[in-house]
């Protein structure tokens, strides 16, 4: 017995009972005991036993049973709490598709379950019985804030390549360091990331961006990115000689990242991923000026294509590409501080969630321009959030569905159904955002002649 406690869920203490009254053996295993340790919220409690699938089903045959994963061995299981996954121990063949285990095979040994396993600190099993179970130095890995694959990294990495994300985003995520010969492995393996899947890269890629030390990883280890993300390239190293430039473009995009995570959280992938982009066309869009001063012209619309050519290539959902796209494509954009400029992008983006994301990108890539002036700039970004709050408290007009004359009005006043009366209501609305006429039904009639 050793000094770790971990308070089990009284579900899974249940169904570990349960099995071990049955004579099988039975532990929590992985991200639960790891993030037990840590004193992090635990989102997720597996289960590891002894007991086959069919074993199991006959302890628990009056208790509903999703076969979840059946072929490898995993049971999805109702308790007194809600569901838990249990998985019986097993023995992986080769993976000659570089991410699926050619056979199966289970077996009665707790030590042979664990050394398949990625990391060290996924690599540790828990019951009250016993205790910790440490057979790799997961718990001294976790005190020494390290990830390190067990047993050989490149056999780790060559049974699933995805493993070296997986292994970027713990580090972020933990705050952790990749051991030197993972680290190395996964360097020299990075190629192998070609084979996996574009949406499971992409969903390791997301959870590193939105990490607190995100940037850091992303930094350290981008010739792993590029892999994915080749043209990421072209902007290591690339000076912009400008005046609002103290950074290369890639240094200038590590500083965006840095403060946008100020504004960020895990639900803030859009800014995470507009911060990434949002200059990623300026080496393909420059100027050198007779002066030695380089410009940018036309930078953010190249940007806002390239976005939108690797988001797709990435495989992200259109909601979301959207988003970015628009963002990367107006993050240089002129909005000065007044209630009728910001009515007016509110009714050009149609999201009051999403300008204030613009706004935050602004507020972050002037953060990690030159300080002359940047005082300045950064004050007038934050009157934007103030104006945006004071419009929406306002309950102000910015759009065809807050005028409050509609195409009912117009018929009723005289007009003819069809596209004149679209017009109309567009000249209306241009009115209030220029705040040249009030959003009242009777000044708005008058406004266009209509009595």
């Amino acid at each position: 017995m050793n000094n770790i406690t971990i308070n089990i869920p009284r579900g899974a203490a249940a169904i570990i009972d349960t099995l071990q009254s049955n004579g099988f053996e039975a532990y929590l295993v992985g991200g639960c005991v790891r993030d037990s340790i840590l004193k992090r919220p635990v989102h997720d409690w597996d289960i590891t036993t002894s007991a086959t699938p069919d074993e199991m089903k006959k302890v628990f045959s009056d208790t509903k049973i999703i076969e979840t994963g059946i072929k490898h061995g995993t049971l999805t299981i109702l308790s007194v709490d809600g569901f838990y996954e249990c998985t019986t121990y097993r023995i992986d063949g080769a993976y000659s598709d570089g991410r699926h285990p050619d056979i199966v095979r289970f077996t009665k040994s707790l030590a042979e379950d664990l050394k398949r396993r990625d990391f060290t600190i996924n690599a540790m099993a828990y019951n009250d019985t016993e205790g910790l179970i440490d057979l790799f130095g997961g718990r001294l890995d976790l005190m020494d804030h390290v990830i390190r694959c067990v047993g050989n990294p490149e056999d780790r990495f060559k049974e699933d390549a995805l493993r070296i994300m997986r292994a970027l985003r713990f580090a972020a995520q933990l705050e952790f360091d990749l051991e030197m010969k993972t680290k190395m492995a996964a360097f020299q393996m990075s190629d192998t990331l070609t084979k996996v899947s574009a949406e499971r890269i992409n969903s390791e890629f997301c959870k590193i961006l939105t990490q607190t030390m995100g940037s850091q990883v992303i930094n350290d280890y981008r010739e792993i990115i590029a892999v994915f993300i080749p043209e990421i390239r072209d902007m290591f190293g690339f000076e912009q000689n400008n005046p609002y430039h103290m950074f290369a473009v890639w240094d200038h995009i590590i500083e965006v990242l840095v403060r946008a995570n100020l504004f960020m959280d895990p639900n803030n992938l859009a800014l995470a991923l507009a911060a990434f982009f949002h200059d990623i066309g300026k080496p393909h869009s420059y100027q050198d000026g007779p002066d030695g001063i380089r410009h940018f012209y036309g930078h953010a619309a190249k940007s806002a294509e390239m976005t939108d050519s690797i988001m797709r290539r990435m495989r992200f959902n259109n909601s979301i590409r959207e988003q970015v796209v628009t963002l990367v494509k107006y993050h240089d954009a002129d909005i000065k501080p007044e209630a009728k400029y910001v009515k007016r992008w509110l009714n050009k983006l149609d999201s009051e969630h999403l300008l204030r994301c613009l706004f935050m990108l602004k507020y972050s890539d002037i953060s990690g321009q030159v300080v002359k002036n940047r005082a300045e700039r950064l004050r007038e970004v934050s009157e934007l959030f103030t104006v945006l709050d004071d419009v929406i408290n306002q309950q102000a007009c910015f759009s065809l569905k807050d005028l409050a004359v509609n195409g009912g009005d117009l018929i009723a006043a005289g007009m003819k159904p069809g596209k004149e009366i679209g017009a109309v209501l567009s000249q209306m609305l241009k009115l209030v955002l220029n705040d040249e006429c009030a959003n009242d039904k009777d000044a708005l009639l008058k406004a266009v002649g209509i009595e």
